[in-house]
């Protein structure tokens, strides 16, 4: 009975991409199948998309680089007050993902299925390649810098369709349909039910079904393309502002933000631009929100200094009230923690904070959204350096009573089915190289 049941488990695993551990407050995901999901004829590359943890090369210097930091870590120091701060709220969440990591590994049916992430569900080994993609990757934020951004055009190919023919009852084929749209500063829909093909300066791009996004030109060029923005913050939000819905009872039930903190590491390695933090207090979550109120999920890291500004100043700013805590935590194919629980600088999970907004409307006539455990963590194997596991479907659950939902990812570097995107680079993740 109890395989039977262990079975059933992985059989919705393999389907839906999610593994909800029994009496725990852990659920593992691979995002790859999540992603897949919001698509018809492509798949996402696993190959691609866990390269970083995959690759024995990757495995053997993370490795060491661990060690290295093991023992810089050994060398007294007297922490500072920030520093124990953050220490003692790892001290409290330590005993959780003890737990929960401990709870993975005894899923021996989980463990063989991640082991094998990087398959690719029985595609020919041609497909397993990738699709094909221009040589160099497009850096949208290098091009929305240029004056040429607002005269940059995308090309969408929507896929034919079989339609029924008014006259005769005949299926007919249509042909197939090209949009060429302004790329930045333009909100670009795929309203059908199909994945579509977009092309952007020799590079392809895939699009799922039933999205959209709006790719900005670069806010760390606005204060000289936007007359009327007195500083980089208002630029933002004067670029947010054609998202906001004309009614109340149009807007965003979830809110997903991601924001560019200030981040040493980013910054060294020149992986993206950073703003500082209080550029995203002009950031109109109530405008954006629904007038019966919306879930805010907000991705932070460990600096204790970012901890205090969210709690004391952003949340505040923004009208949300703070409700819950997420963990992300970070495996390897094997089950292993990537870094050791422990190290200071470098733990081996990220936080997302919950909140709630009201929106216009008075908090006391407020919908109440489905109660949301605190403590919650995700287990999963990462992706690319910074690229978030999508957690949608799980947030979902707590809007289920909003009907439709309407859901949008702030400084988003990838498109979901359903969702709306918003970001400088949106298109990021959508390389035809990331898919099958």
């Amino acid at each position: 009975m109890a395989d039977s049941k262990m079975s059933e488990k992985l059989s919705t695993f393999l389907e839906s991409g999610i593994y909800r551990f029994e009496e725990s407050n852990a659920v593992f995901i691979d995002p790859v199948r999540v992603l897949n999901r919001s698509y018809n004829r492509f798949k996402v590359s696993p190959s691609v998309y866990y390269s970083r943890f995959f690759e024995s090369k990757h495995t053997a210097n993370e490795t060491s680089n661990s060690r290295k930091r093991k023992r810089k870590q050994k060398k007294s120091h007297t922490l500072n007050e920030r520093e124990r701060a953050a220490d003692q709220r790892h001290q409290e969440v330590r005993p959780l993902l003890l737990e929960a990591h401990e709870t993975l590994l005894r899923a021996t049916d989980l463990l063989v299925a991640i082991s094998n992430l990087r398959d690719c569900s029985g595609s020919s080994p041609s497909k397993c390649r990738g699709l094909s993609s221009s040589s160099i990757e497009q850096s949208f934020v290098e091009l929305g810098r240029v004056w040429q951004a607002p005269l940059y055009e995308i090309t969408l190919k929507f896929h034919p369709t079989n339609k029924t023919h008014e006259d005769r009852g005949s299926l007919i084929m249509e042909n197939s349909e090209q949009r060429v749209l302004p790329v930045f500063d333009n909100l670009i829909v795929n309203e059908t039910s199909d994945d579509v093909e977009a092309e952007f300066l020799n590079s392809q791009y895939i699009l799922p079904r039933e999205s959209c996004f709006y790719m900005v030109c670069s806010w760390l060029n606005l204060l000289f393309s936007s007359p009327e923005a007195s500083n980089e913050a208002t630029s933002i939000k004067l670029k947010i502002h054609n998202l906001i819905p004309a009614e109340p009872d149009c807007g965003f039930n979830l809110i997903v933000i991601d924001p560019p903190w200030e981040n040493g590491s980013a910054h060294q390695k020149s992986r993206y631009p950073t703003l500082p933090n209080r550029y995203f207090l002009s950031l109109p979550i109530k405008q954006l929100s629904h007038k019966e109120g919306a879930l805010v999920a907000l991705w932070v890291t460990n600096r204790e200094k970012l901890r205090g500004f969210v709690e004391e100043e952003l949340f505040p700013a923004w009208g949300v009230r703070f409700m819950a805590t997420f963990y992300w935590l970070k495996v390897k194919e094997n089950g292993s923690l990537i870094n050791d629980l422990d190290l200071f600088h470098h733990r081996p999970y990220e936080c997302v904070l919950l909140g709630q907004c009201h929106g216009e409307m008075n908090p006391k006539d407020l919908r109440r959204f489905e109660i949301v455990k605190d403590n919650q963590i995700i287990i999963s194997v990462p992706g690319d350096y910074s690229r978030k596991p999508p957690l949608g479907g799980l947030l979902l659950e707590y809007v289920s009573g909003l009907n439709p939902t309407r859901c949008i990812e702030l400084f988003a570097r990838e498109v979901m089915a359903g969702w709306v995107s918003w970001g400088n680079e949106p298109l990021h993740f959508q390389e035809s190289r990331y898919f099958l």
